[in-house]
């Protein structure tokens, strides 16, 4: 995946497991992304808004005429395979990105015979600052 074009072709980004707690590292990433530009989605059924924006219980009952182009995941490696067959759903989820310390074959399996492309293990907001200093 070439990341320099990827970050310029995607605008929203729905936070799987996005935390309304400053010190978790889905708001650190979530907070980052928003200053770069990204529209960011929140996803967690335990919280109402965040960051300014409304939450969603779940990437289904996001509306249908916003395109999300990235899924990125906040969740224990073995919750991750719910949170993708709803992308592959949605239909319109181009990239499932799960973040550090997240990884699941049989997930990643799923969402690549569908169609997606897949990142595991590896921080979105990490990706993006090396990008920025390597430029």
């Amino acid at each position: 995946m070439d990341l320099q074009s990827f970050y310029k072709n995607i605008k929203i980004i729905a936070i799987v497991g996005l935390s309304d707690k400053i010190d978790r590292p889905s708001y650190e990433v979530a907070s980052y992304l928003q200053s770069q530009g990204y529209r960011i989605i929140p996803v967690n059924p335990n919280i109402s808004e965040v960051l300014g924006e409304k939450a969603y219980p779940n990437l289904l009952s996001i509306p249908k005429e916003v395109n999300i182009d990235v899924a990125d995941i906040f969740r224990k490696s073995e919750d991750v395979l719910p949170h993708i067959k709803e992308a592959v759903e949605r239909g319109d989820v181009k990239t499932i990105w799960m973040q550090e310390g997240i990884s699941n074959s049989e997930a990643e399996s799923y969402a690549k015979s569908h169609g997606l492309d897949v990142v595991m293990n590896f921080c979105l907001m990490k990706a993006h600052k090396k990008l920025q200093n390597d430029e």
